[in-house]
């Protein structure tokens, strides 16, 4: 019976040797080593759950270190599809595009929504109706718009003839805007840098040298208020008064007799 036991014995072993396992007999066992119904306990490697035969043995025994690096593989957070494919000069090179494409899509509907090109009478029309405008001025504004001077000429002839343009209007709207502030000598430079006629130039002078010394005395009595002391203070009064455009023989009617004069009024 011992013969046969370790006859089986042995075949067992042979078998379990094929397999990839190692144990140790029952004969050679101490008691921990035997499982509740007296067989022998076999100590299986990891390795043979991955692998069988020669293969299982040739590789390398697993350690921690193999096992944390299997745990990150399985449960690192994977990118993507597109994005992980996608390389990053080729995303660069997308987004380009996608900026030129939106730019060229705004200029467009800009253009699209821009005013068709004004006419040129449409033009002096539009600088008419904001104020007036003499002829030379208004010549001025819109040569850079045309290329034909015969068809400017013509235009600003056109305007006078409806009543759009016209330089007594205008020499009307300086005077209004300039007199209570300034005198004729201020006034009249300015019309003549308009070029407005000498005729009507020398209308608005003689307009202006009526009201002249009175207008003076409004913007010394707003500046000043009282005769100069000094002499100092008289030719800093005159000065004054000489910048504004009024001539010297109101300045020096303002400055020495002003009290006198305002008495006989």
């Amino acid at each position: 019976m011992s013969t046969m036991s370790r006859t089986a014995g042995s075949s067992r072993d042979a078998h379990a040797g094929d397999r990839g396992f190692a144990h140790s007999g029952a004969a050679d066992s101490s008691p921990a080593d035997l499982s509740d119904d007296g067989g022998a306990v076999f100590e299986v490697p990891f390795e043979a759950f991955f692998g069988a035969g020669d293969e299982a043995s040739s590789s390398p025994p697993f350690d921690s270190s193999s096992q944390t690096s299997l745990k990150k593989r399985l449960y690192a957070p994977t990118a993507e599809p597109d994005e992980a494919a996608e390389p990053q000069g080729d995303r660069y090179e997308r987004s380009t595009v996608t900026r030129a494409a939106r730019q060229s899509a705004r200029e467009k509907s800009s253009a699209a929504r821009q005013r068709p090109e004004r006419s040129l009478k449409g033009r002096a029309l539009g600088y008419l109706s904001r104020r007036e405008y003499s002829r030379a001025e208004l010549s001025r504004k819109l040569m850079p718009y045309t290329e034909d001077a015969d068809g400017l000429e013509v235009l600003l002839d056109s305007l006078e003839r409806e009543g759009w343009l016209s330089d007594a209007r205008f020499a009307e709207s300086v005077v209004h805007r300039r007199a209570a502030r300034v005198g004729a000598g201020r006034i009249v430079s300015e019309l003549k840098r308009h070029a407005v006629g000498e005729t009507l130039i020398e209308e608005v002078s003689t307009q202006l040298r009526e009201t002249e010394l009175v207008r003076a005395r409004a913007v010394w009595q707003k500046k000043y208020g009282q005769l100069p002391e000094t002499p100092a203070e008289r030719a800093r009064q005159a000065r004054f008064l000489a910048a504004r455009g009024f001539s010297m023989s109101i300045i020096g009617k303002i400055l020495k007799g002003i009290e006198d004069d305002w008495s006989d009024n």
